[in-house]
């Protein structure tokens, strides 16, 4: 497996330049980008990422909650949709083959049945952006009220039946509804992408990678059952002093969890 950082756990202060030669530096592998602005950020933060020989290995849709592509708002909806388009141009732009996507979010007023809809539909609207630009689209679990068993989640992909939607699975989103390799288990190949975090069930609250309640020895077990070879990315919120430490600390925690089988 492969070791991964977000963009935004790197030190917030440093260019892009300093931030992915630390990322190098610290030795790992690959980042995940938020989705720029332009094309032209794009193309300069992917030149500076070949040179400093780390590759951008997915991009992290940046308007799902604030435009659900499954709001019962039309032009929401709408609004949220061209979000995910512009995202999966980023891939492209970046070289990046994957997107995470937020598939929707239940409300008090948006309705579990008209998000299941809603969100379906949006993404089938994607599928043609999808496929001439030959990025996935990777479905993860996240805080939505949605998509809240393992054969629920396989069974929405699944119902797409395309080679370009696929999951991005997060260790410590699950840990309040679940067992993470229960889910590695039923989505198998399904899973393209990893996000790694750490939660302490008991206090309900997200804590530093191998201090919590996520057993990562079992999970990527799991992981190695379903032959998942890819990036395990670290999503965690920068140190609020000497934050460069974070991205050393984080590189030797994977190291760990790779190798604890």
């Amino acid at each position: 497996m492969k070791k991964g950082m977000c963009y935004g756990s790197l030190p917030p202060k440093m260019s892009a330049r300093k931030k992915l030669q630390l990322a190098k530096d610290a030795g790992l592998d690959g980042v995940e980008i938020p989705a720029f602005a332009t094309q032209k950020e794009t193309e300069e933060v992917r030149a500076i990422a070949e040179e400093a020989g780390i590759e951008i290995h997915s991009v992290m849709g940046g308007t799902h909650w604030q435009l659900p592509l499954s709001s019962t708002d039309e032009g929401i909806r709408l609004q949220g949709v061209d979000g995910i388009k512009h995202a999966l141009h980023v891939a492209k732009w970046s070289g990046a083959g994957v997107v995470l996507v937020v598939p929707g979010v239940v409300t008090a007023d948006d309705s579990y049945e008209a998000v299941y809809d809603l969100s379906r539909k949006s993404i089938r609207e994607l599928l043609p952006t999808a496929e001439e630009l030959g990025v996935v689209m990777a479905i993860e679990n996240v805080w939505n009220k949605f998509l809240l068993s393992p054969m629920e989640m396989r069974d929405y992909i699944d119902d797409f039946r395309h080679d370009l939607v696929k999951a991005y699975f997060d260790v410590g989103n699950i840990l309040l509804y679940g067992y993470p390799h229960h889910y590695v288990e039923t989505l198998g190949r399904r899973i393209v992408k990893v996000h790694i975090k750490d939660f302490n069930v008991s206090q309900r609250q997200f804590v530093p990678v191998l201090t919590g309640d996520v057993d990562f020895p079992r999970f990527v077990n799991a992981l190695k059952g379903v032959g998942y070879s890819d990036y395990l990315t670290a999503e965690l919120p920068p140190y609020p002093q000497f934050p460069e430490q974070l991205v050393y600390d984080t590189s030797a925690h994977l190291d760990c969890i790779i190798a604890s089988t």
